[in-house]
């Protein structure tokens, strides 16, 4: 399988002006909690920025759900993980938009971060039955379990968390353009939790 070939299998990969690497971006309408979250006021998912801009474009809506369907082909482990081992950095996140679809998904994500041992893995997520399959995760991915309404303490009991708060967010970007620059925390599992600004 060559690049072009990885490409088109999986749909495309994303590549946000804020992260320092690639990511994949599935439709922000297909989250599972993301879509009941979305109608609760105060809530992290209240103001999806993955529902307006640039992400409401027919092309990109087009593209996310091509990325979606091909989560379940035979091809799309083998070819999520050409893709990530032929980018630089070292990082990558999952879904700047999405997130985890169901079991199937989260172990075939499992499964490329073991294709990928010298990349690092970041999977943000709202997903609360993920915790249950935490001890099967490879140890190049961490896991973030947001807590799903602003100014909410995340769980302590996850390994690792994020939090969206209106003051005393731990997360530099908000001072440095709205870019992670040279900050890696977010990959970085002995933080246990992240708290990002709301904006």
């Amino acid at each position: 399988m060559n690049t072009e070939e990885a490409w088109k299998i999986v749909g495309g990969l994303s590549k946000p002006s804020k992260m320092p690497g690639w990511s994949i971006g599935l439709p922000a309408k297909e989250c599972k909690t993301g879509k009941k979250l979305r109608l609760i006021p105060d809530s992290v998912c209240y103001n999806c920025y993955a529902l307006k801009g640039c992400y409401v474009f027919k092309v990109v809506q087009d593209a996310q759900y091509r990325r979606l369907a091909a989560i379940y082909t035979a091809p799309w482990v083998t070819a999520m993980a050409h893709l990530i081992n032929s980018k630089k950095p070292d990082v990558f996140r999952w879904h700047d938009s999405g997130d985890v679809q169901d079991l199937e998904h989260l172990n075939k994500i499992y499964e490329v971060c073991r294709l990928t041992p010298s990349k690092r893995h970041w999977l943000p997520t709202r997903e609360a039955w993920i915790k249950d399959h935490l001890q099967a995760k490879p140890k190049n991915l961490v896991i973030r379990f947001s807590a799903p309404m602003v100014d909410q303490r995340a769980p302590a009991s996850w390994p690792n968390s994020s939090e969206v708060v209106t003051s005393g967010a731990n997360c530099p970007s908000s001072q440095q353009g709205n870019q992670c620059l040279d900050c890696r925390k977010c990959w970085n599992s002995e933080i246990k939790t992240i708290s990002y600004g709301k904006h």
